[in-house]
């Protein structure tokens, strides 16, 4: 069978089989650009619930005897439930067992062995995928300035990938349903857009014919630009037989009606040979799936999720708890904190997202203080105020809004992977807040300037 047999000769089906063959591909890459990006998201979010689950380990903590101590139950209740999904251990810089969660019981001790096998200076993190273990690896080493001397320990947090592998799947459902939606629109918008934009020529045609059967003159249409040089090419082709005609008709009028009978039976075989059956297939055909996309369509339902309620959440002992785990993180630079809060400020929402923004605000400022950090907090006018302020180098006015873009940093030799500033822009708008980037005017370095509604 040769080749150009299998071509279709009318354009509408040539463009529309052309939508059929591409418009999968286009959405497969759609797709799969999709996914990776949300699967990074989730990472980038188990990776800030792992560092949170640190500072509150590190804030129940303490240095007794050269060893690290925590209470047998600790705030998170999952670590003392035994296969929560959530584990964690402190080893020393020697890879001793410090401590271990309830929870870990039954982990591998193969695996419990090989966690201090990573290297990390203080100040740097590691956050990996086990996927022969199914786990989720978080580990944050502090130095703990003791009256025997510097401690040094590695804090290694553990959680399930099963709620990461069942968003993924709940989201690629999803995804692909609204794609496959989104796919038989296409081609029901494309249809529409090839039956208007090639109207032009089924009028064109229509004119010719009636001009064959002698109800028109000439083609009379206002035609597009792209078909009106040939319209006009066919006037004149019409009119030039027309007078041809003209000269004859005298002279053949007599033969012409001798001949009235026998024309009028080929005008008949002549109209009755145009295929009408092919033309009332297609129809039918695109009629068919025209009415399969709508029956879809109307068949599909949209539901959004509420927003819940929130509790008031006290915000000083946050902010202490936070604090209490930065000073012993950042024990070597021997933060001085200033705290200027006034009594009784709460946060409108939950106590995590509170705990997730201050701690990377916070970390921030240690991390690029030199040796003195200001928190400052009031409630007015229905709004919440935070201001933490550092004295480090600041941050220049042309690039306050670059860093608050994930991956963006300003300073690649210091550790981390430059998405705290995003993940706090993050739950600020989830809660209509925002955040401002200044100059400190008490201490001369950057000042983050937090507002938050209490309503």
């Amino acid at each position: 069978m040769k080749l150009a047999a299998l071509i279709p000769r009318s354009l509408k089906a040539r463009l529309f089989w052309a939508s059929v063959v591409l418009l999968p591909v286009v959405i497969v890459f759609a797709a799969a650009a999709l996914q990776r990006a949300f699967h990074n998201s989730l990472e980038a979010s188990e990776a800030s619930q792992a560092r949170l689950h640190v500072y509150l380990l590190l804030g129940e903590a303490e240095l007794r005897n050269g060893r690290i101590w925590l209470p047998d139950s600790v705030q998170e209740p999952r670590f003392s439930q035994v296969q929560s999904g959530l584990y964690a251990t402190v080893h020393s810089r020697g890879g001793e067992l410090l401590w271990r969660s309830a929870s870990s019981e039954l982990l591998s001790e193969e695996l419990i062995a090989e966690l201090p096998s990573s290297h990390l200076e203080p100040g740097q993190t590691l956050f990996q995928h086990l996927a022969a273990d199914g786990l989720f690896l978080f580990q944050y080493p502090v130095v703990w300035e003791g009256v025997s001397g510097e401690q040094r320990f590695l804090v290694s947090v553990l959680h399930s990938d099963e709620s990461v592998s069942h968003e993924m799947q709940a989201f690629a459902t999803q995804l692909w349903g609204w794609l496959g939606g989104v796919y038989l629109l296409a081609l029901l918008m494309q249809y529409l857009i090839m039956r208007w934009g090639l109207k032009p020529l089924d009028r064109l045609a229509e004119d010719l014919s009636q001009i064959e059967q002698g109800q028109a003159d000439k083609l009379k249409g206002v035609y597009p630009l792209e078909v009106q040089a040939v319209t006009d090419n066919l006037n004149r082709l019409i009119e030039s037989e027309r007078r041809q005609r003209e000269r004859y008709r005298n002279t053949l009028g007599d033969l012409a009606h001798s001949l009235k009978t026998p024309l009028a039976v080929m005008q008949g075989a002549a109209n009755e040979s145009i295929d009408g059956a092919r033309y009332r297939q297609l129809v039918n055909e695109q009629t068919g799936r025209m009415t399969q996309i709508v029956q879809y369509q109307l068949s599909r339902a949209v539901k959004s999720p509420g927003a819940p309620l929130a509790q008031p959440v006290a915000v000083e002992p946050v902010i202490t708890r936070i604090l209490s785990a930065l000073a012993k993180v950042y024990a070597d630079k021997r933060i001085a904190v200033s705290r200027e809060l006034e009594p009784e400020i709460n946060f409108a929402g939950d106590e995590h997202d509170l705990m997730e923004l201050l701690g990377n605000i916070l970390e921030n400022a240690f991390k690029y203080g030199h040796s003195q950090v200001l928190v400052r907090g009031r409630q007015r006018d229905g709004m919440l105020v935070l201001e933490v302020a550092d004295d480090g180098p600041g941050v220049s006015a042309d690039r306050r809004q670059t860093i608050l873009e994930r991956g963006a940093r300003l300073d690649s030799s210091a550790p981390g992977q430059g998405i705290g500033l995003s993940v706090a822009v993050d739950i600020l708008s989830s809660y209509g807040g925002a955040l401002e980037i200044r100059d400190s005017v008490d201490l001369h370095g950057a000042a983050f300037l937090i507002q938050l509604p209490t309503l």
